[in-house]
């Protein structure tokens, strides 16, 4: 068993499940339609190829939630030549998730792996104008799914504790659930199903240092003249 780590991190995050026409909210934290969508952008997939998407959707999937982030409102108007509308988006501002996908086949996750970084279609977290910031990928571990996400260090400098969202098994009654699971990312029909799912808290972890600005630095390297 092994488990493919992403870091989702940036100033806004949307990962809606239900929401559709003029109010588009988000979850809590990423869903498990939102990060398979961003792993079959990544690979190139169609968004009608049922069985590709299907394969993904067998993936265990988990997210630990460093830093909940608060919740933003966007109160938006959209004009048009006769008429406008207003619609409300919900975003999720300086969140930080640990996410994980577990799969017995390593060669397929080193895969995945491969794809997030040199993705097909730009990638986003929940929605188009949520652009990721790096490192997006943390590689792949051996272990289940569980280990991967307690043992990791802590991606955010709170003394928060941190909540676990992970699948549960199908026979599990006492799990919750949720209609994230996606059968078809077409947009003339959008198919999703349930999957059961659990939640937990770890107490205390590790801490990492978190420079929201060092990711911007990154990106420029001045000349001795100062250009």
């Amino acid at each position: 068993m092994s488990t493919l780590l992403l870091r989702l991190a940036a100033p806004l995050q949307s990962w809606g499940v239900g929401s559709k026409y003029d109010i588009r909210t988000t979850e809590r934290e990423p869903t498990k339609s939102g990060v398979l969508g961003m792993l079959a952008a990544a690979l190139g997939i169609r968004r009608d190829d049922a069985e590709s998407i299907k394969a993904l959707s067998s993936l265990r999937f988990g997210v630990r939630v460093d830093r909940e982030g608060k919740l933003l409102h966007d109160y938006h108007i959209a004009r048009a030549e006769k008429n406008s509308y207003v619609t409300h988006r919900y975003y999720l501002s300086d969140a930080v998730f640990l996410c994980g996908l577990e799969s017995e086949d390593m060669q397929a996750l080193n895969g995945y792996e491969y794809a997030l970084k040199h993705p097909v279609y730009p990638l986003f977290l929940g929605r188009r104008s949520c652009p990721p910031t790096l490192p997006l990928v943390l590689g792949v571990r051996e272990g289940d799914l569980e280990t991967a996400l307690i043992n990791y260090p802590k991606l955010a400098p709170t003394n928060d504790a941190s909540r676990i969202v992970i699948d549960s098994e199908a026979t599990d009654k006492g799990a919750a659930l949720m209609k994230d699971v996606p059968v078809s990312y077409s947009p003339f029909k959008r198919e999703f199903s349930f999957r059961k799912y659990r939640e937990a808290i770890i107490p205390g972890m590790e801490q990492t240092e978190h420079d929201p600005f060092a990711e911007l630095e990154a990106e420029y390297v001045f000349d001795k003249n100062g250009a």
